[in-house]
């Protein structure tokens, strides 16, 4: 699989957003409807990892729990981070900000001030599991609760546990499951308690950080084979730090001394997140690269680094140092299907289902029963969505397996289906599928604020990294030569080509071929998504049938002007006209190609020239054709144009403010032509 090198500056096409923001400024991303992101190219360049979920919230917790003062360096912001730095502000904790990411934790020795307290926790397993423990054992009346998709993960064998150490805790709705009412514990003299590990390795972690607040040596045996024990390896070495050095036995059970007590380190700081490298280094693998990531690397303390070593067994060219990481494409090229147990990568391992749409072959994950168990049931959401973009899937209780669509044929690249991906409210879904857009036709991503959980700026880093296949929008009035300068600058250029106003004709003349009302919108705008349009030069196709004169009677005009006045037929064209974004790049010309259609162009122009100018090239058209004209009539014909083009309430003629003005009056084609192509070079990334 080839990816050329699209020169543009990439940006995502945003559509109905709340609010406008710039993708080359840091944002937080709330109340968005749906992110399109168009087909990308290639991939190249570098990005700073934001810090790790689990590490930050493992070490705000700690901090709390220990004996003096600890100053956090590189803590993510996100909605986990949030829930747990209110829990703590709302035990009594004295937390300050003393910059973006740099705070300031009195700790309290796990002797909270505030002894009642509700919780609300929203979706963050980081946050909930082991603040559970915590107040289990702390001594206090609490109450916590979450989102509905908080209330639907277990927690059951936690409290069990917890219970065996004599906490006292009821649920408030279903057995097993969150919300959860705490009451001060009446310690038993338990040394030894049982937890499963086949379900979340959240439970382990949430036990062993909780289990200093006792003045014993508890044992903690695990039932089960342990999943995601990446993340307990971060647990011991966090607590560690804290001056708590677990003793264990391999993975069957793990022992916190009587007396252990957290103490300061006074300065820590959070690892990049390794899970979000993930995404950085796919795209690496995928789209050329290099993509490298600074943050983590080989001496990280977190398992999905070796996300980096499934890249390699998929044919990915990968380097790495002690805080970085970079991925290539393989050396011919194609990646390779993959069969891999994922336990040591469980969220990592779901960015490999998305590499597994651009592989040869049939890749099987296994060993991933923890994704039923997270934000959403994972393994269930992302078979719906892969088979949306065309690939066959497998499910089963564990493990995945994806084989993917045929490659376009010529192209080469992956003929993924656009489709609107659900997110399922996981921040994971939303960054994995954004991947997704190496396809030919791009992706859109639904509820893509969801990313705000662990990596806010998601999409704009995404685009920072990708090139997407360009487009050079070229508006302009009546007869500004616009059709013919695209035209042209397309085949210089050896790109595709667009005329958007051939659309609404060609729909016109389908629907009276049909016998379909031009007034029957519902009709009009399933039969303009099924149209097969093709441009060839000057030459117009419709499903299979090449037209002519036909597309320029006064009646085709007249029915052009209606069917463009659905709301439905526009949004039905909207699609159809994205769909013609394909590599190596498209020219397209119409009256709103920069302001609506294709605001992310890489070159907005709008070409025009004096009402007169038009009009005397119009006559000139004419005469061509052997036809007749009159110019004054003409002049008065295009003026009225302008006007009607000018004044229309659904995407008027108007220059984007980001448009170059190409004033044709006196210029000839081949000069217009010659115009657009600098402005274009000038553009290009070097």
């Amino acid at each position: 699989m080839e990816f050329l090198r699209c020169p543009a500056t990439v940006l995502l096409q945003l559509q109905n957003f709340s609010k406008v923001f710039n993708l080359d400024s840091h944002f937080r991303m709330t109340s968005l409807n749906y992110i399109d992101i168009p087909p990308l190219l290639s991939a190249g360049g570098t990005i700073i990892l934001p810090g790790s979920k689990s590490i930050s919230n493992r070490i705000l917790l700690l901090s709390a729990l220990a004996q003096g003062t600890t100053e956090i360096r590189d803590v993510l912001l996100s909605d986990d981070t949030e829930r747990m730095l209110d829990g703590l502000r709302a035990l009594g904790v004295v937390v300050e900000q003393l910059d973006t990411h740099v705070f300031r934790v009195q700790g309290c020795g796990g002797n909270f001030q505030v002894k009642q307290a509700k919780f609300f926790l929203g979706n963050a397993g980081t946050a909930f599991r082991p603040l559970t423990a915590a107040l289990a054992l702390s001594g206090g009346e609490y109450q916590l609760s979450g989102v509905a998709r908080m209330h639907e993960r277990p927690i059951g064998d936690l409290v069990d546990a917890l219970r065996e150490l004599g906490a006292d805790i009821d649920y408030q709705a279903n057995d097993g499951f969150p919300p959860l009412e705490i009451h001060p514990a009446t310690l038993s003299g338990v040394s030894r308690v049982s937890v499963r590990g086949d379900v979340s390795s959240q439970f382990l972690t949430a036990l062993l950080m909780a289990l200093p607040l006792l003045d014993r040596e508890v044992t903690v045996e695990v039932v089960g084979e342990l999943i995601s024990k990446p993340y307990i390896e971060i647990t011991l070495a966090m607590m560690a730090r804290f001056g708590v050095v677990v003793q264990r036995n391999g993975w069957l059970s793990f022992t916190v001394a009587a007396g252990s007590r957290y103490v300061s380190p006074g300065v820590i700081y959070v690892e990049g997140d390794a899970s979000s490298a993930s995404y950085f280094l796919a795209a690496g693998a995928i789209g050329c690269g290099p993509v490298r990531i600074e943050g983590v690397g080989s001496d990280s303390i977190q398992g999905d680094v070796r996300f980096a070593e499934a890249l390699a067994l998929m044919g990915a060219q990968i380097e790495q140092g002690a805080n970085w990481m970079e991925a290539r494409a393989p050396l011919d090229g194609k990646l390779k299907a993959i069969d891999l147990d994922c336990n040591h990568i469980p969220d990592a391992a779901m960015t490999l289902a998305l590499v597994a749409l651009f592989a040869e072959g049939t890749t099987t994950l296994r060993n991933i029963a923890s994704w039923r168990v997270k934000e959403t049931d994972r393994i269930a959401a992302m078979a719906i969505e892969l088979r949306k973009v065309g690939a066959t899937v497998e499910e089963g209780a564990d493990c995945i397996r994806i084989t993917p669509p045929d490659p376009s044929a010529g192209s080469g690249r992956t003929e993924l289906k656009h489709a609107a991906i659900d997110t399922y409210d996981d921040h994971r879904m939303a960054m994995c599928f954004s991947l997704a857009a190496f396809g030919v036709q791009g992706i859109r991503i639904n509820d893509p604020s969801c990313v705000a959980k662990t990596f806010p700026d998601y999409f704009a880093a995404f685009a920072s990294v990708t090139q997407a296949v360009p487009v050079i929008a070229i508006d302009g009035p009546s007869a500004s030569g616009k059709g013919t300068v695209a035209q042209r600058v397309a085949a210089k250029l050896g790109y595709h080509y667009l005329d958007s106003g051939a659309l609404y004709r060609l729909l016109a003349v389908a629907a009276q071929r049909d016998g379909i009302a031009i007034s029957d919108e519902e009709k009009l705008s399933e039969l303009a998504a099924s149209m097969d349009v093709r441009f060839e030069g000057e030459q117009i196709w419709l499903d299979g049938v090449l037209l002519g004169e036909e597309l320029r009677t006064e009646e085709c005009a007249s029915n052009a002007s209606k069917v463009a006045a659905l709301p439905k037929v526009r949004t039905a064209l909207l699609n159809k006209q994205h769909a013609f974004r394909c590599a190596p790049g498209l020219v397209a010309d119409g009256r709103d190609m920069a302001s609506v259609v294709f605001p992310d162009a890489a070159l907005k122009i709008f070409l025009t020239a004096s009402a007169e100018a038009r009009a005397e090239r119009r006559y000139k058209q004419l005469k061509e054709k052997g036809m007749s004209g009159n110019i004054a009539a003409l002049l008065l014909d295009i003026q009225a144009r302008d006007e009607r083009d000018s004044q229309r309430s659904v995407a008027p003629l108007q220059q984007a403010t980001d448009a170059i003005l190409l004033d044709t009056t006196a210029l000839n084609i081949e000069q217009a032509v010659q115009q657009v192509l600098i402005a274009y070079q000038s553009k290009r990334k070097p």
